[in-house]
């Protein structure tokens, strides 16, 4: 993914590009940045910078061109980069094209941070009161009347890239006067939408998610541990309460034991009745019969 965020001093251009760095893994190439730094080391391309940002001029091309050309060639930025302050006129944006055709590169979008000027000083003034609360020195162009040259600046200058990155189909604008937050949605959806993310990004961005699911599942398992070390103690309970069931048991056949007896010896003295009843009946049959034979043989 290759960016250029665009839009006057204070409109939150470094911002943004922090967030879209940490996000997506990319770098941020601000010519600002690097320029102080070469100011800072001192050297001739550094103080001479230092002296024209100091009066709130522009670098010669020259110098930020052959800056960024070097840079995009560095293995941090093969991923992919963001361009923070440059380019800033048609001559640089053209420069620019040419140095990325050379290379075989394609510039995926140019984010324009839309902002109210008059809004812009106060900020810059809280930016400066913020970092000399922080015991820092404050940036030579964060002062009231550099701020109001640069502002003449971008919009002789770099506004007209405005037109010409639209023309070229690459300019998405976004309201800057929104909350940080809301900039950083809105960038981000923007540019999921029009897809700028490469394939390898998608795979990182899932590949991040997997690993938030998995660190949820991770410390979820405590308390499967925990309901697991309730077990035996559910187990234990349950056997506990089993021999009290196994004596409620033996009670119960202790009870159905000792009524079969009984059971048994009155149903023995019914069939001995009945044998005995049955006998007494044979009896008086067989006397009866003997009669009738007696009375047969006294009539012959």
């Amino acid at each position: 993914m290759r960016l250029i965020l665009l839009g006057p001093p204070g409109s939150g251009k470094g911002t943004q590009a922090q967030r879209l760095v940490h996000r997506h893994g990319i770098v941020q190439l601000s010519t600002g940045e690097m320029l102080r730094a070469a100011a800072a080391a001192g050297t001739p391309v550094g103080l001479q910078a230092k002296e024209i940002m100091a009066n709130g001029g522009l670098v010669p091309d020259e110098i930020v061109v052959g800056i960024i050309a070097d840079r995009i060639e560095e293995p941090d930025a093969k991923k992919g980069f963001i361009l923070d302050g440059f380019p800033r006129t048609v001559p640089q944006a053209e420069a620019l094209d040419e140095l990325l055709r050379k290379k075989h590169l394609k510039l995926d979008a140019v984010v324009e941070l839309r902002v109210n000027e008059s809004a812009l000083l106060a900020r810059v003034e809280k930016r400066a009161e913020e970092t000399r609360a922080r015991g820092e020195e404050v940036r030579l162009d964060d002062t009231p009347e550099v701020l109001t040259k640069r502002l003449a600046q971008y919009r002789s200058l770099t506004e007209p890239l405005i037109h010409y990155y639209s023309e070229r189909r690459k300019l998405l604008t976004v309201d800057g006067m929104m909350t940080i937050e809301h900039v950083t949605r809105e960038i981000n959806r923007i540019l999921t939408a029009l897809g700028a993310l490469e394939p390898k990004e998608h795979e990182e961005a899932k590949s991040a998610s997997k690993a938030s699911k998995t660190a949820k599942k991770i410390a979820k398992q405590p308390t499967k541990k925990a309901a697991n070390s309730a077990k035996p103690a559910r187990k234990a309970a349950k056997g506990a309460s089993k021999p009290a069931a196994k004596a409620k048991a033996a009670k119960k056949a202790a009870k159905k034991t000792a009524k079969q007896p009984a059971k048994k010896t009155v149903k023995k003295a019914a069939k001995q009745a009945a044998r005995a009843v049955n006998a007494r009946k044979g009896a008086k049959a067989a006397k009866k019969a003997a009669k009738k034979l007696t009375k047969k043989r006294a009539k012959r």
